[in-house]
């Protein structure tokens, strides 16, 4: 079996962490880990590295780096930015996908196939942390394990769970400070 925690960076402003989204992602980081980590991730934007770089020091980890997995970022993020706007609020994949159905089928198989990557990265037992955004991070998890998974609020994730070439996803459950959920 294989573990990859997905979270979606924290509060930001631009491509940095604002100082709430990183006093939230230490927060996190008192509460809501489970090392030891084979990988920190990232999708190489600094507010998805900020976060990792934060929680592998509150893991202990400090001498783990923190790699980029430039293929979990899409390169078509405003095209994600107008379909969600157009799809309202909280829409979730199916209701982007009503918007613009070649992006999510194309994004989620692409996304889906980094993060096989990452996860065939890792050794049997291993667990890897990876940082990103909404919604792609949804798209990545529909795109290797075929489950939809809600929209995802700064902070939060879902567990990947691979066992034998299976796999299943679970929410982490991780609310570590107001505003967050």
């Amino acid at each position: 079996m294989r573990y990859v925690e997905l979270r979606r960076h924290t509060d930001n402003e631009g491509d940095r962490l604002t100082p709430q989204g990183a006093a939230d992602a230490e927060m996190a980081g008192r509460g809501g880990l489970h090392p030891p980590y084979a990988a920190f991730v990232s999708t190489g934007a600094a507010r998805a590295t900020q976060m990792p770089g934060i929680l592998r020091h509150a893991a202990g980890q400090d001498d783990t780096p923190v790699t980029a997995a430039p293929g979990l970022r899409s390169s078509v993020e405003d095209r994600w930015r107008d379909a969600a706007r157009a799809a309202g609020k909280r829409a979730d994949l199916e209701d982007i996908r009503a918007i613009d159905p070649d992006l999510v089928e194309r994004e989620s198989w692409l996304l889906g196939s980094a993060l096989r990557q990452v996860v065939a990265g890792l050794p049997e037992g291993g667990r890897a942390l990876v940082v990103g955004h909404s919604p792609t991070t949804e798209a990545a998890v529909l795109g290797l394990a075929g489950h939809l998974v809600p929209p995802l609020s700064k902070g939060e994730g879902v567990l990947l769970i691979e066992d034998g070439g299976d796999y299943r996803v679970e929410p982490l459950g991780w609310c570590p400070a107001p505003g967050i959920r």
